[in-house]
């Protein structure tokens, strides 16, 4: 499985120091079956602990996800700083997730090339 963050992403854990091994075992649980919410086009939502803290005071990160194959993180926040993300913000992320699924291997590379993602170091 390959796992990427997106350039805002990086920046967003980079800032709140959320690093690789957190978001890997994000989707290890993922592939468990273990989903905090399922948002419908192929995003889901799972929390990440904050450092020093448990999942449940942490972030909420949202991920195009298709099990056995591609992990994207598209979006974090802080529970303590917003309860969700808004449907219009949502709809986004699925239009996004779809044209991840959609690209192919040498698409992806281009877009880590680019700059655009980065893969996840596990």
């Amino acid at each position: 499985m390959k796992i990427f963050k997106t350039k805002w992403f990086i920046r967003y854990a980079r800032r709140e120091r959320i690093d690789d091994g957190s978001l890997c075992e994000a989707i290890e649980r993922a592939a468990r079956g273990i989903i905090d919410a399922d948002v419908g086009g192929g995003v889901i939502k799972q929390r990440v602990a904050r450092i020093g803290q448990g999942r449940s005071s942490g972030y909420r990160v949202l991920v195009a996800y298709r099990c056995g194959d591609l992990a994207v993180f598209l979006y974090g926040f802080a529970k303590k700083e917003r309860d969700n993300i808004e449907d219009d913000e949502l709809e986004s992320m699925r239009n996004v997730a779809a044209d991840l699924f959609d690209s192919t291997a040498e698409c992806l590379e281009k877009q880590v090339r680019e700059g655009r993602l980065q893969e996840v170091k596990r």
